[in-house]
């Protein structure tokens, strides 16, 4: 489940989040087949609305990769950690193991808005035990700017991952997915 910077916005296909990743996955020896549900601007709220027929029959496990765009348009934390939790407990219903990719708030919306939106993910993470890596762009932050993702990763846009941008974050996160497909 996820949004844009899982869907592969401004991509071609093939250089796309899931496409690498599976391509990731299958050089490390560990054969995934992954389901692109991500939605270019979805919110937790959608996310929650198309959850239960994205989790086709089979599916193993889930990853939530989802807001990005609640904390870009100011969403009130507590409605986010509402809708991902809802996500997380019908994936719990399903008996599909979890997996939290989370978000850090700018600092637009003021310190407590950061504050409390950044708790969002680590605490789903764990009262729901899922896998757990703080933020999508954990691998692309610019060591003279440790909040930023350094520009070159990223597409003119400035905020979704170019090619380069998701060689790395496959890397990054890539071992924690390699965790939750081992969980069964």
């Amino acid at each position: 489940m996820g949004d844009s910077l899982t869907q592969g916005y401004g991509l071609a296909q093939h250089d796309g989040f899931v496409p690498q990743l599976m391509q990731w996955l299958s050089d490390q020896g560990t054969p995934a087949h992954i389901i692109n549900a991500g939605v270019s601007g979805d919110t937790t709220a959608g996310g929650l609305e198309r959850v239960e027929w994205s989790l086709a029959e089979g599916v193993d496990a889930m990853i939530v990769a989802l807001g990005s765009n609640d904390m870009l348009r100011g969403i009130a934390p507590d409605d986010s950690y509402r809708n991902i939790e809802n996500i997380l407990k019908i994936g719990q219903r399903r008996g599909v193991r979890l997996m939290i990719i989370g978000v850090r708030a700018s600092g637009n919306f003021g310190p407590i808005y950061k504050k409390d939106f950044d708790a969002i993910f680590p605490k789903l993470a764990k009262i729901y035990q899922a896998e757990y890596v703080g933020h999508f762009f954990e691998g692309l932050m610019d060591p003279s700017q440790p909040s930023q993702p350094a520009l070159k990763y990223l597409q003119r846009d400035r905020m979704h991952p170019n090619r380069k941008g998701v060689q790395k974050v496959v890397k990054t996160i890539g071992t924690t997915v390699q965790q939750l497909i081992a969980e069964h």
